[in-house]
């Protein structure tokens, strides 16, 4: 049996047009929901994070300019992005990349596959 983190008591069905964000990582489908990555796995969802690797790094870039946000913006709960599990952290979906706050500058941790 494998061994993996399930989301308990949770009666949405995801699906294309449910209205939660798809992402696709490691040759399946998530869907981003509250923060977490739900993967459907039978009768109930698996959650997800996306690795830390080559395509999604955790590395400090405080070069990275984004044109897809003014550069005062601030990340955080209610700031209009979805937070997005990356390893041991947190980051926030902007277009289809992830921005993760450190210090006074967002590093790039890498683009995603919208699905």
């Amino acid at each position: 049996m494998d061994d993996h983190q399930t989301h308990e008591a949770h009666a949405h069905v995801h699906g294309q047009g449910c209205g939660h964000q798809a992402l696709r990582h490691e040759g399946h489908v998530d869907y981003l929901h509250d923060g977490h990555l739900h993967h459907p796995h039978g009768d109930h969802f698996d959650e997800h994070v996306l690795s830390v690797g080559k395509e999604n790094p955790d590395a400090c870039t405080p070069s990275h300019a984004c044109a897809d946000h003014e550069e005062a913006h601030t990340h955080g709960a209610g700031c209009g992005h979805q937070a997005v599990p990356h390893g041991d952290h947190s980051d926030y979906l902007v277009g289809a990349h992830l921005h993760h706050p450190h210090g006074d500058h967002c590093d790039h941790h890498g683009s995603v596959q919208l699905g």
